[in-house]
């Protein structure tokens, strides 16, 4: 199991806080918790949510599905969850670490995996053999749903012409040299990362949101910098975000804010006839 200094952010009730609103916009931007190509009416469904933090996505899905339907959330801790006496009897949280082998009780078990929010949590050279890890947990015939922002489309937004943006473009560029997670280029990769791994229609959901859900994300977005500022050992960083925080929250509250394309994508796994799980 990794240990929680892996782990970019706090994992304390305001990280949770953070990741449990970012869920519901970015929810609310999509449209669909689980993307519509992706059939969930069996009774026998089988779900993971790899990564699943605090456990929100589960949650909400199991509204969406039949009652006899299991959900499986896994992450490499599980300090932002509900305690086990508080989930309902069909969900269930277990530790893996996705940059490990996948446990052989775990081959082709599931209907449908989800995967959310890794760009802060993965190396480029490490994505091609979690989609391989992620290939190999379905059954046949079943999909992976993979949502990330592309932080190579990351801009910056404004109300007016006149609305200063140099302090949260400094505290942009200050983040990427602090954490190479911290400047993820690999998203765009994802489709063709998909193919490579066997999946088979690919379709790929990229969405600019609107100005006015644009900058509700921000805001939350930068609890993000507050929490490292929290959690950064680096006091030159430390500094320098005290510093550029409260001058960036002015911005923002000016009309400045930071936006990006967001990217769900989704596979499926071909069915048996195509080959072996």
């Amino acid at each position: 199991m990794a240990s929680k200094a892996d782990y970019v952010f706090t994992r304390d009730f305001l990280d949770n806080n953070r990741i449990n609103l970012m869920h519901t916009l970015w929810a609310k931007i999509f449209g669909y918790l689980v993307h519509p190509n992706i059939p969930t009416n069996r009774p026998d469904l089988r779900v993971a949510d790899v990564g699943t933090g605090t456990g929100i996505w589960l949650f909400d899905v199991r509204d969406l599905i039949a009652p006899s339907a299991r959900l499986e959330g896994f992450d490499i801790s599980f300090d932002a969850a509900p305690p086990t006496e508080t989930l309902p009897s069909n969900v269930t949280f277990r530790h893996w670490d996705v940059k490990e082998d996948l446990p052989e009780d775990l081959v082709g078990v599931f209907d449908v995996v989800h995967v959310r929010f890794f760009a802060f949590v993965l190396l480029g050279d490490q994505v091609p053999l979690v989609v391989q890890r992620l290939f190999k947990m379905l059954k046949p015939g079943g999909y992976l749903q993979w949502g990330d922002p592309d932080f190579e489309s990351v801009r910056i937004d404004k109300t007016g012409p006149d609305t200063k943006t140099e302090s949260l473009a400094e505290m942009f560029k200050l983040l990427s040299v602090q954490d190479p997670r911290l400047k993820p280029t690999w998203v765009t990769e994802l489709p063709s990362l998909f193919s490579a791994a066997g999946f088979v229609n690919i379709e790929t959901d990229k969405n600019d949101c609107p100005p006015h859900m644009a900058f509700l994300l921000h805001e939350c977005g930068l609890m993000i910098h507050e929490l490292i500022y929290r959690k950064t050992k680096n006091e030159k960083m430390q500094q320098e975000l005290g510093r550029l925080l409260p001058q960036a929250v002015e911005e923002t509250r000016n009309g400045a804010y930071v936006t990006a394309v967001r990217w769900t994508v989704v596979g499926k796994k071909p069915e048996a006839r195509f080959g072996p799980i």
